[in-house]
């Protein structure tokens, strides 16, 4: 009953924490929208049915149902169709009144009907782009057109739309130095975590020891675990990677060994023992030779390995730690079709999830329930997990909210640097300002990327429900 209770908070400290993310998320579009003078008539956390609002001012506040994003309504997000011109009333009355006046032309039925067939085939995408104008024109009230985001100057547009992902930004640097300042992270120690009865060389297919095997050296010097290693041949030991290479050098050579055990020292003499390892290059990988089987070396090694120990890090390693969770963020993104795919054949067929691969909101909240109810890790550990997950979450909605296109934060900023652009070389050219790009337009690219996005986000539900990402196996 516990740990099914400890799965269920779990999963309500991330739902908690993804709500505070989108909802600081939306304050980043907020405030500079209301320092610029942009009427904001919403702000509102999730989608779907409003389950809680207040009207303070001129905006209404209010959280919804469904807590899988958020908005800020600013009046005036599109602009007319031309320069001071007002949107049409409707794209239907548009159309109806371009047949009417062909009924009437001179030329016949037969050219009122084609006329009208072309209007016809023009209402889909015309209609969707002549709403989306209308629909902003009904939001600016009678003399407040100057507080319209369209006719903002294009470095505000960039500074409103870039403010919620850089909210997402810095809430990631916030997790991350809990985890990296407030409690560290596991790093081998100098101590003694496991010691090994025997060597079994990396060309064996052994998994366990027999009685023809020698001891290891480290269990013939006598050495136990937690046992501190010192110095060696006279060289102090301040890592175990130099613990380990100074070993790896010396196969069949003796060491002085000093260690420590229950605060005591003492000195003990070991004898790396050359043993066959795997060749890895800098990223740790095994390496292949040429004929396809993998290479090998000769080092020395005493069958020990290290205990690990959390150790506290300085708020100066945390940018680092963010930058390479958004590299390997955006590798997710920029392979995103073909993710969905090993996605699809994972949900569907019998082939692995990949643990490194896109996960929805569901997958992150049973990795959340999974870590809080494991009761083999300590509290601290556990807690230390959850702000790791919340951190690599926001750093999934920084960068996801950049991808250049509508309605995602990055695509009303190529929007503005278009803007931007044109207005420059209109500039140099000496032609009249083109005055604000028609984002009208991009409408129908809006609906087809949320149809996409909302295809993707069941397609990763589902295998999250049915074949999900464990942490434990």
């Amino acid at each position: 009953m516990i740990n099914v209770l400890l799965y269920v908070l779990g999963i309500l400290i991330v739902l908690v924490g993804l709500g505070v993310s989108i909802g600081l998320h939306e304050i980043g579009h907020l405030v500079p929208a209301k320092l610029f003078g942009v009427k904001v008539t919403q702000y509102m956390v999730g989608f779907g049915k409003t389950l809680w609002s207040r009207k303070k001012g001129e905006t209404e506040y209010g959280v919804k149902m469904i807590p899988l994003g958020g908005y800020v309504a600013m009046t005036g997000m599109y602009p007319p169709n031309k320069p001071g011109e007002a949107p049409r009333a409707s794209t239907t009355g548009f159309l109806n009144s371009v047949v009417e006046e062909s009924a009437h032309a001179t030329r016949g039925e037969a050219v009122a009907a084609d006329e009208q067939r072309k209007q016809e085939s023009r209402r889909g995408i015309a209609g969707l782009v002549d709403e989306a104008r209308l629909a902003s024109a009904e939001t600016i009230a009678e003399g407040e057109d100057h507080r319209t985001f369209y006719r903002l100057p294009v470095w505000k547009k960039v500074i409103i739309m870039l403010g919620g992902p850089f909210m997402n930004l810095v809430l990631a640097f916030v997790f991350f130095a809990i985890v990296f300042v407030g409690f560290g992270v596991p790093q081998f120690s100098t101590t003694l975590g496991q010691v090994s009865e025997c060597l079994i060389p990396a060309s064996s297919s052994a998994t366990s020891c027999s009685a023809e095997d020698p001891a290891a050296p480290a269990a013939a010097a006598g050495l136990q675990p937690g046992d501190k290693m010192i110095a060696v041949d006279g060289t102090e030991i301040t890592s175990w990677d130099q613990f380990r290479d100074t070993v790896s050098a010396a196969p069949g050579t003796p060491l002085a060994v000093v260690i420590e055990r229950d605060g005591v020292q003492e000195i003990v003499e070991l004898t790396p023992e050359p043993n066959e390892r795997a060749v890895a290059n800098e990223n740790g990988q095994a390496v292949k030779g040429a004929d396809g089987t993998y290479l090998t070396e000769t080092v020395g090694m005493i069958g020990a390995t290290p205990a690990s120990e959390q150790v506290r890090q300085p708020i100066t390693e945390v940018p680092a730690y963010v930058g390479q969770n958004i590299e390997q963020v955006v590798g997710i993104v920029v392979r995103l079709p073909e993710r969905m795919v090993d996605v699809w054949n994972a949900a569907f067929g019998t082939e692995a999830r990949d643990p490194n691969g896109p996960i929805s909101v569901v997958g992150v909240g049973r990795i959340a329930g999974e870590v809080a109810s494991a009761s083999e890790i300590d509290v601290a550990a556990r807690a230390q997990t959850l702000f790791g997950l919340l951190g690599s979450l926001n750093v999934a909605l920084f960068v996801f909210n950049l991808v250049p296109l509508m309605p995602l934060d990055g695509g009303h900023v190529v929007g503005a640097l278009h803007e931007g652009a044109k207005r420059r070389l209109a500039k140099l050219f000496g032609k009249p300002d083109p005055g604000p790009v028609d984002t009208a337009k991009m409408v129908p690219v809006t609906f087809a990327v949320v149809v996409v996005l909302g295809a993707m986000s069941i397609l990763l539900v589902y295998a999250d429900l049915v074949k999900p990402v464990s942490l434990f196996g």
